[in-house]
């Protein structure tokens, strides 16, 4: 198995990028995520990679960090994900959000990338909770721009009431800054109804 490729970068382009090693050219696709992170044409670059193998083709994907790598690994262990849409789920979100996602079970959020159905964003959460590495979840949802888990869940509650995902976000927001002290989601949805 072809594990890491370093060389010069030929050319790079969303979703695929072409690394000269040894005078070979080898096609990667790649995430945007390790798009964004690969240097200019003509540089050395480096990712680590995975050869999927089919009965008409060796496909080679690569990724920035070896984090990246095993996210996808796993992803198209599961039934119904193969390379492609693990992929491009990796494109749809930073592995950050991704993780948020998952250990939270905001199906939601998985239901918006492209070819992730219901059922595929359920078993997603289903079978990699708790497989993507130990994580500080407070941590990676302040990373992402996300609220912590708890509020998460408050916010989703309150989507599913009908109101606008920006209003229940303020409103959890604002709740859980007034109370100083951690609440449940129950609580913390009724305070925020009450302030709305």
């Amino acid at each position: 198995m072809i594990a890491l490729l370093e060389g010069t970068l030929v050319e790079k382009a969303p979703g695929t990028a072409v690394i000269s090693a040894e005078g070979v050219g080898y096609a990667v696709s790649i995430p945007l995520s390790t798009f964004d992170k690969l240097p200019a044409a003509g540089e050395i670059a480096r990712v680590f990679t995975y050869l999927h193998v089919r009965e008409d083709a060796l496909l080679l994907f690569g990724f920035a960090t070896r984090e990246e790598r095993s996210t996808f690994e796993k992803m198209i262990a599961i039934s119904g994900v193969g390379p492609k849409l693990a992929l491009s789920i990796l494109s749809s979100m930073p592995p950050s959000e991704l993780v948020v996602a998952i250990e939270t079970g905001q199906t939601a959020m998985l239901n918006k990338i492209s070819g992730v159905g219901k059922k595929t964003a359920e078993r997603l959460v289903l079978e990699l909770k708790g497989k993507l590495g130990e994580v500080d979840l407070s941590a990676l949802a302040a990373e992402s721009g996300a609220a912590a888990p708890r509020n998460q869940e408050a916010v989703a509650a309150l989507v599913s009431l009908g109101f606008s995902r920006t209003l229940a976000d303020k409103a959890v927001g604002k709740a859980a800054d007034k109370a100083g002290k951690k609440l449940d989601t129950s609580e913390l949805v009724r305070r925020a109804l009450a302030s709305m």
